[in-house]
This record gives C-alpha cells, sequence and structure tokens, in this order.
C-alpha cells in the first residue's frame, strides 16, 4: 500500500502562482510514475503533469512551459509548480502514483479568479 498525502492549491487570480505537493509513503516502488490528474466538473480527469524516478517529464499540451513538475527522491514527494494560471485551469487537481500499483490522493480544489 501507499500514502498520498496532498497539500498546497487554493485560490489564485489569472496569472498567478500556486504550487502542490504530493507526499508518498509506505511501499515505494524504485520505479515509480507521480503526477496529477484534474478534474472538470461533470468531466472525466485527465492527466496535467507527470514525472519519473528517473526524472523523465510529460506535460499535457495546455499546461506546457506553464507548470513545472519536480520530485525530492528522498522524501517521495511530488511538486507541481503552477505559474501564469488561467481561468481554465479551475478544477479540482489529484495526485497520483503509479509503482507497483496505483493509488490516488484525495484531490485538492484550485481556483482561478479575478
Amino acid at each position: 500500500q501507499v500514502q498520498l498525502v496532498e497539500s498546497g492549491g487554493g485560490s489564485a487570480q489569472p496569472g498567478g502562482t500556486l504550487r502542490l505537493s504530493c507526499t508518498a509513503s509506505g511501499r515505494i516502488s524504485p520505479f515509480y510514475r507521480m503526477g496529477w490528474h484534474r478534474q472538470f466538473p461533470g468531466e472525466q480527469g485527465a492527466m496535467v503533469a507527470e514525472i519519473t524516478a528517473a526524472g523523465v517529464t510529460t506535460y499535457a499540451d495546455s499546461v506546457k512551459g506553464r507548470f513545472i513538475i519536480s520530485r525530492h527522491m528522498l522524501n517521495s514527494t511530488g511538486y507541481l509548480q503552477m505559474n501564469a494560471l488561467k481561468v481554465e485551469d479551475t478544477a479540482v487537481y489529484i495526485c497520483y502514483y503509479k509503482g507497483y500499483q496505483t493509488f490516488w490522493g484525495q484531490g485538492i480544489q484550485v481556483t482561478v479568479s479575478s
């Protein structure tokens, strides 16, 4: 089992910044992938950004150049730095961890409005 604890998020104005954190504990795989999905009301979630244990990153086209995902190997924490936020980034952001199995965090609301 892997437990995920998310933090960060909240509200920001368009053009602002927010940062999400996700800390994994438990049965950590040396070959994990960690990232975030985001879910809009009434829609299926979609991957926003992902990072592998080796540091390889993948981004959705809608956030390329604005969001940066990173991870701290020693404490198994992933970070999603969200810059130049847009109103359309408003969603619930859900951390996930894919190792021996896939686990999901509780989700955090991110609201971008003026």
